[in-house]
């Protein structure tokens, strides 16, 4: 049977679409438009790209879409299976890739993603690279990888792993199963039946503000890495704010008095921060509003060894990382009485307990404190 020439041909609707949503700060929020039986659902993915001012930021760009086209074709498939009544059972999906695919996700995300790949890299090492459903992960699963990361896992200088990293770790795959609850492959989370590593104490290296004045005269091999330091130590921004910061987001006059507006990277909330003089001068000379100001610095164990070299130079024998920056604004905030509630949203915390570990690092207030308590006349000893 001839079709009719004047009938136009049959356009199929596309099932899914990847869409992009620009966020006020110039980034794209990736995301699936799913039609599916006269149903329409949206899936963000969590995943971003950014205005690309240089070659590294393009090739960011392209990885994060061929990962969104990924997800996009693995939900697809599902939906096809769904359709021909073949879908096998989901809890007979393979974990391991689904919490690879998870890590993959956190890849615009640099210490998060770092996280999430170690623990995939521990997780590999623990099923010796063989591959696991859903349907095995269960407490037994759960309670032996715990042990694994306690008393057999190695970190990569072949030392056990510290008791802060098994329980970020753990903490990972805890995550990954909340996520595959929510997203109804499993009917059930089991690891809530299971106890988490407990964290260890942890020692918060920072300097006094008499270090921070002879770092401030010493120099750095990389004069860009020393400015963005003393700009955390200034501002109390975290590597990942600072690094994606645009001229667009330093607002003010020296006379209104200068902030920066500016979207958290780590909890993707607004914020408006003031900052001193001081540090609106460390930035100097402003540039085109697109254009990020510390754009060029890419966080490495080299960065970490310049870091290391240049507080030697000052006579700082321990171990000062970037994040150290973010702790010494803190403490030096809480050692000049300023409220701690004012210091948690200066920071950008959402709870007031995560602000609190600070308190614990400062002698300087423990000594005023003990000051403060009245005195007591004893009588005189015989």
């Amino acid at each position: 049977m001839k079709s009719n020439p004047t009938t136009p041909p049959t356009r199929h609707k596309e099932v899914i679409r990847l869409r992009e949503r620009t966020l006020k700060n110039g980034n794209k929020s990736l995301y699936l438009d799913i039609y599916w039986k006269g149903v329409r659902e949206y899936e963000f993915l969590n995943l971003y790209t950014c205005p690309a001012s240089n070659t590294l930021e393009r090739q960011r760009n392209r990885e994060t879409m061929l990962l969104a086209e990924q997800i996009k074709a693995h939900r697809l498939l599902d939906l096809q299976a769904d359709k021909h009544h073949i879908r096998k059972s989901q809890r007979q999906q393979s974990f391991i890739k689904y919490f690879e695919l998870k890590t993959r996700q956190r890849y615009n995300s640099l210490g998060n993603y770092g996280n999430w790949k170690s623990t995939y890299q521990h997780l590999l090492g623990f099923c010796k690279h063989k591959d696991v459903s859903f349907l095995e992960v269960d407490e037994t699963f759960l309670n032996n990888f715990k042990r694994y990361l306690l008393e057999e896992a190695r970190a990569s200088s072949n030392k056990r792993l510290a008791q802060n990293s098994a329980h970020s770790y753990f903490n990972k795959v805890k995550a990954a199963l909340r996520e595959a609850h929510e997203e109804k492959i499993i009917p059930e989370n089991v690891a809530t039946r299971v106890r988490g590593i407990r964290a260890g104490e942890t020692k918060r290296e920072f300097l006094s503000w008499e270090e921070v004045e002879r770092i401030a005269k010493e120099p750095c091999d990389l004069p860009l890495l020393k400015t963005a330091f003393l700009f955390s130590v200034l501002t109390g921004l975290r590597w990942g704010d600072i690094i994606k910061m645009t001229w667009a987001e330093i607002r003010g006059s020296e006379a209104e008095g200068w902030f920066i507006r500016f979207q958290q990277r780590k909890t993707k909330s607004f914020e408006v921060l003031p900052i001193t003089p001081e540090a609106r001068d460390l930035l100097g000379p402003a540039g085109k509003m697109e254009e990020q100001i510390f754009g060029r610095l890419i966080y490495s164990a080299h960065t970490s060894l310049l870091i290391g070299k240049w507080m030697l130079r000052a006579g700082i024998h321990r171990k000062i990382t970037f994040y150290c920056a973010r702790h010494t604004h803190a403490t030096l905030l809480l050692s000049q009485g300023v409220d701690i509630y004012v210091i948690s949203k200066l920071l950008g915390h959402k709870m007031i307990k995560t602000t609190e570990i600070y308190t614990k690092v400062t002698n300087m207030k423990k000594v005023e404190a003990i000051g403060k308590m009245p005195k007591l006349e004893l009588p005189a000893l015989s």
